[in-house]
């Protein structure tokens, strides 16, 4: 069988049709999902300010790490001037508690360092767990059981301990962005090579497969031109999902002190230091914690619509945006290709 087709599985049968053909049934599917589109906007949103992030502060005309002793009340502990936490022309946020840090410049510097993070730790992740998971699947049996054990271990790691336990004992001239990337990489990818394995196992047993294997391709011909493509739906669909998951976890662990450090700005890192301001400064813990709400919402509510849209057997585990009338929209123009391949 040609890499050119994809596998589609649809009422209840195997059918193969062009990989154009499937690609727009899943923009199809995706499109009909009003939730997964506003999602999908607030995650380009959010990517298109963290990477406007020097553009958007010269505009201001202030940086993330320049204090502003003069914006700062002494006599009350800190506290900014002003009203609303020092908002103003020069401020469009106000300024940190006790520094005067410009808190609009930290709050979009820090998205570039959570999202950019969380990204390339989804990358690493994603990496060794097809890596792992296809070699295990395609080796004998003693790869097979020593891969497995070793999934087996990564697995039954706990990642914030494991995390907080490496970062705590490399030095601190490391840089940390690069570090908590790797740790969470290096760390968190059994589960998708469980479900690498898995499908690949299922996938050795179909005729196009065993076909390529019999007219003498070798093990790595066969999964770059056949099982890695057959693999795309169900990675890219975990993949979606880990994304909010490593946002999280790089909040926390910069949050408990040993993630990004100050004065490279964070989300989590941020949280930690207006953890006493609350009172007195709210808009310095409300800023950064919600923008990690609106974040990890958008990422999970796409990933949700990209699993939904790459497997539409599936329902939907959220129930906003998904009505009877987008899912009829979905069958019908699914319907419409399969009468216009066949």
């Amino acid at each position: 069988m040609s890499e050119a087709l994809v596998a589609v599985e649809a009422a209840g049968t195997d059918a193969f049709v062009p990989a154009a053909s499937g690609a727009r049934q899943f923009w199809r599917r995706l499109r009909a999902q009003r939730a997964a589109l506003v999602a999908a906007a607030v995650v380009a949103l959010l990517v298109l300010v963290a990477l406007a992030a020097p553009l958007l502060t010269a505009l201001e005309g202030q940086d993330p790490t320049t204090y502003h002793p003069s914006l700062i009340d002494s006599a009350r502990g800190g506290v900014p001037t002003g009203s609303l936490g020092g908002i103003g022309a020069d401020h469009w946020l106000g300024v940190e508690p006790q520094t005067g840090r410009d808190l609009f410049a930290r709050l979009v510097y820090g998205a570039r360092v959570s999202l950019g993070v969380a990204l390339a730790a989804t990358v690493v992740q994603v990496a060794i767990g097809v890596a792992v998971g296809v070699g295990s699947a395609l080796g004998n049996r003693r790869v097979d059981q020593l891969l497995s054990r070793a999934t087996d271990i990564i697995v039954s790691m706990p990642l914030m301990i494991m995390s907080l336990a490496l970062l705590a004992i490399v030095p601190s001239s490391f840089p940390r962005p690069v570090l908590v990337t790797l740790v969470i990489g290096l760390i968190a990818w059994g589960n998708i090579a469980k479900i690498v394995r898995a499908q690949t196992l299922s996938l050795k047993g179909l005729d196009y497969v065993a076909a390529a294997r019999l007219s003498g391709w070798g093990a790595w011909r066969v999964a770059r031109r056949e099982l890695l493509p057959a693999l795309a739906a169900p990675v890219i669909t975990y993949a979606a999902l880990l994304v909010p998951t490593n946002i999280s976890v790089e909040a926390a662990l910069s949050f408990l002190g040993v993630g990004v450090k100050p004065p490279t700005p964070s989300w989590g890192q941020m949280l930690t230091a207006a953890d006493v301001w609350y009172q007195a400064a709210p808009q310095y813990l409300l800023l950064p914690a919600g923008a990690l709400f609106v974040t990890v919402l958008a990422l999970t509510v796409l990933g949700d619509g990209v699993r939904t849209a790459l497997d539409p057997r599936a329902a939907s585990r959220l129930r906003v945006g998904t009505g009877r009338k987008d899912a009829k929209d979905a069958e019908k123009g699914a319907e419409s290709d399969k009468e216009a391949t066949a």
